[in-house]
């Protein structure tokens, strides 16, 4: 097997194998990922400073807070004295691993979705953390989750979402991070998440996977749609999947959520993203900016001298 094929369907470890046949691959491939840096991890760990619980959410103004229309970045123009590489995705000898590895490093910070399922027949949960995840409408409430590795090759997650077209996806805040990160571990074929992870399954009313009950907001979700990705490099080899889920219901911690029940506060939400290799991001800091006018920029004069026709290679 060649370099670039062995990780074609290799997607983020939080999109683990749990088959007791894939086990042992699923850990030789990760080894060659390389997605830890660091030979001795738990020395690397005890030599950075501790954790800063006081550390609250706030706002702060942006950069440049008297900005204005045509006036490009706020750095004074150093981005623009640097150089670009140009990538092929596909160029010879590049390994699919390559684009992987420079995508997730680059595509940051993303929202993690820590999926619940049920199987069929009621008898087996699975509990797992994904970074391909995000929201993209409002009516209805859609949900994308996206999977290593195509249909015939599905892992738990996957499975059971097609098969009862039920999940909840619930977002990774602060306090239960380690628990969260816990449920990507490689386990053998039957052993649950739930136990290995400590966190507590909840009762949901429109789908009978359970909730996580630390999660500050949770997600029930059906199953919407599917769609199954090829490989460019390979044709015929299915890399991914994509499923858009359906909210139908949501749970929201009371302490987060404001009187008409329609905002949540990041200080309490505290959520956590996932960065590129092994890191994670904190949300402890913001800035606030109105979506500007045009007329209102007219009758002020900003846009003086700015208004063009939109002309080839803009």
């Amino acid at each position: 097997m060649s370099h670039s094929s062995m990780f074609a369907n290799f997607g983020d470890y939080e999109q683990k194998a749990n088959d007791s046949s894939s086990i042992e691959h699923r850990a030789d491939a990760e080894k060659t990922v390389g997605r830890n840096p660091h030979p001795d991890f738990p020395k690397v760990q005890a030599s950075r400073p501790d954790w800063r619980q006081e550390e609250s959410w706030h706002l702060t103004q942006t950069v440049e807070p008297n900005w204005k229309l045509g006036r490009g970045g706020n750095d004074g123009g150093e981005s623009l004295k640097k150089k670009h590489v140009q990538i092929d995705p596909y160029e010879d000898g590049r390994p699919a691993i390559f684009n992987y590895k420079l995508l997730i490093s680059a595509i940051i910070p993303r929202p993690i979705g820590l999926v619940s399922t049920r199987s069929e027949s009621g008898r087996s949960t699975n509990l797992a953390p994904f970074s391909y995840t995000q929201l993209i409408n409002h009516d209805p409430p859609l949900f994308i989750v996206g999977f290593a590795g195509g249909f015939s090759n599905a892992k738990d997650t996957l499975t059971n979402l097609t098969a009862t077209k039920e999940c909840t996806i619930n977002i990774i805040s602060e306090h239960f991070l380690e628990a969260a990160n816990a449920t990507s571990i490689n386990t053998p074929h039957g052993i649950s998440e739930w136990a290995l992870s400590g966190l507590t399954p909840a009762p949901c009313t429109e789908v009978k996977c359970s909730r996580v009950k630390e999660a500050v907001f949770s997600v029930e979700g059906k199953l919407f749609s599917t769609q199954e990705f090829e490989s460019r490099a390979t044709p015929g080899q299915k890399t991914g999947v994509l499923a858009i889920v359906e909210g139908t219901r949501f749970w929201v911690r009371e302490d987060a959520l404001n009187e008409d029940r329609n905002l949540i506060d990041p200080a309490i939400l505290r959520p956590m993203s996932r960065l590129g290799g092994i890191m994670y991001g904190r949300t402890v800091e913001g800035c606030e900016l109105l979506r500007p006018d045009f007329d209102e920029k007219q009758r002020e004069k900003e846009t003086d001298g700015l208004i063009m026709e939109k002309v080839e290679a803009q």
